[in-house]
């Protein structure tokens, strides 16, 4: 097993947990809702969706319970089990498919450019070569499907460093690096920025490229406690919701989601 498997095993307990607070909620919400607009344009009936680095199927549970088929991609067994759980809990287990495989070496059945929908979310932060994981990213995906990347922005790592921390000669610093690390999963992370991303995709043939911010104000407000009263929780995700897909706001949020089409040849 990869050394980065056995830290992602070792941290599920940790993993749930974010996954259920508020900040965690968040992060799927607003990705399910900015997903939803652009799958409306692809068909009417379901679509063929291949989750990479899908873990515990935190994305595929909500949209399989939309009706759509999907395939998780992801090297830690423990999440693909948790995953397969998930599924069965849901009355999902005919909707959704589990595979055992690193996304820079897809199965020949996978990487054959017939899903509608790929997704790639909190997997660049990880990656070596960003590029070529983008273009592993998008073989699966047929012409004219949708593509959707997330990661953490870089832009945002001054802000929550001063913002959360206190602590201004970090956040100095931050302005000055790519570099960072996630004590959940004790790994080190290279930090992009949104328009880095938008510029791969051009230049690997994807278009119509639309560009949201994931919380866009949660992570700077720092009273943690209040976002779990349920009132403040509801206003809170009536807000990123609005503010998701404005300009400036998406441009300093936690997370950038890219949407694109791959071009039709």
């Amino acid at each position: 097993m990869p050394e980065a498997a056995e830290k992602f095993e070792t941290a599920m307990s940790v993993w749930k947990k974010w996954q259920e607070a508020p900040w965690g909620r968040l992060r799927y919400a607003i990705a399910e809702a900015n997903l939803a607009r652009h799958c409306k344009e692809l068909t009417d009936g379901p679509l063929r969706v291949l989750d990479l680095a899908g873990g515990d199927g935190g994305d595929a549970v909500r949209l399989a319970a939309r009706g759509h088929h999907v395939t998780i991609v992801d090297y830690a067994p423990a999440m693909l089990a948790a995953a397969a759980e998930r599924a069965a809990a849901g009355g999902l287990t005919d909707l959704i498919t589990c595979v055992d495989a690193d996304v820079n070496a897809l199965p020949a059945d996978l990487a054959c450019g017939e899903f509608d929908v790929v997704l790639c979310h909190n997997l660049l932060q990880y990656a070596d070569d960003v590029r070529h994981t983008i273009a592993a990213s998008l073989a699966p995906l047929r012409p004219g499907g949708l593509f959707s990347v997330m990661a953490i922005n870089r832009h945002s790592a001054p802000l929550t460093v001063a913002v959360r921390e206190m602590d201004l000669t970090a956040a100095v610093a931050a302005l000055e690096t790519d570099q960072a690390r996630t004590r959940m999963f004790d790994s080190a992370l290279t930090l992009h920025t949104a328009e880095e991303i938008t510029r791969h995709l051009g230049d690997l043939g994807c278009q119509d490229v639309h560009h949201y911010g994931i919380r866009n104000v949660c992570d700077y407000i720092t009273d943690d406690a209040r976002k779990h009263d349920p009132a403040f929780y509801n206003d809170l995700e009536r807000l990123e919701l609005a503010l998701t897909a404005r300009h400036p706001y998406m441009h300093t949020a936690r997370l950038f989601q890219l949407t694109a089409r791959k071009h039709e040849k």
